[in-house]
């Protein structure tokens, strides 16, 4: 079964890279509002929500204060992945999160409803 590519924006209300940066690149600042708990070994990262869902993800591509990209192992296709990229919006200053996931036919909305909701949470714990 194929996927489809989804790609949403969000504003984020901060004009520091620094804080952007930290939030989507590092297991600390993903543990605020991605996973429950995160853990890496040789750019495997296991991601745990709650007591029972556990995925893992090998980072694919990163590059410093622009994006980081991940694959799902137990993805069968292998050009998938989700991104997370920020970029600064040029006239106001403000950054955009910029994330690319790939959803299963049908399942386009829950995928977006999904992010809207983590990046929700993203704002609330680092205050942007």
């Amino acid at each position: 079964m194929s996927k489809e590519k989804i790609h949403l924006e969000y504003l984020l209300n901060s004009g520091s890279v620094e804080v952007i940066w930290n939030m989507i690149s590092t297991i600390s600042g993903l543990e605020r509002w991605f996973a429950d708990q995160i853990t890496c070994t040789n750019k495997e990262y296991t991601f745990r929500w709650g007591k029972d869902e556990i995925r893992t993800a090998k980072l694919t591509n990163i590059r410093l204060y622009s994006f980081v990209r991940f694959h799902w192992t137990d993805d069968e296709e292998p050009r998938t992945f989700f991104e997370l990229r920020m970029e600064e919006n040029e006239l106001t200053g403000v950054y955009v999160l910029s994330v690319t996931d790939y959803a299963d036919k049908g399942e386009e909305e829950d995928m977006k409803d999904l992010w809207d909701s983590q990046i929700d949470r993203l704002r609330r714990g680092a205050g942007l």
